[in-house]
């Protein structure tokens, strides 16, 4: 069982940063890949970026490559997303998201596969 909390959420220009931080509860936290998903009002979920257990693994959607850097402090139970550049169409609520992945390396891309889910965060950039 683990348990995802993010902060870091909020009204930032267009331009500007921020960093999300998920903490995660539970002993086995190395385990998992770990993904941040964001939805966009009306729209569905969409991936942004995943990290593998060690963080030595990223990958990212093209709309955020380059712009959003993740990480993760395994010693802290957390994963963060840095995002630079933000641009008013990353406005959205920011999840991040377990998935159980055991001794297979890599991480997955689709949202099925995560078990586990924050409550989000709130990113709104403005124009």
């Amino acid at each position: 069982q683990v348990q995802l909390v993010e902060s870091g959420g909020g009204l930032v220009q267009a331009g500007g940063s921020l960093r999300l931080s998920c903490a995660a509860s539970g002993r086995t936290f190395s385990t998992y890949a770990m993904g941040w998903f964001r939805q966009a009002p009306g729209k569905a979920r969409r991936f942004v970026g995943a990290i593998n257990w060690s963080g030595g693994s990223t990958y990212y959607a093209d709309s955020v490559k380059g712009r959003f850097t993740i990480s993760r402090d395994n010693a802290k139970n957390a994963v963060y997303l840095e995002m630079n550049s933000l641009k008013p169409e990353d406005t959205a609520v920011y999840y991040c998201a377990a998935e159980p992945r055991g001794v297979r390396p890599g991480f997955s891309t689709a949202e099925l596969f995560y078990e586990y889910w924050g409550q989000g965060t709130q990113v709104t950039v403005s124009s």
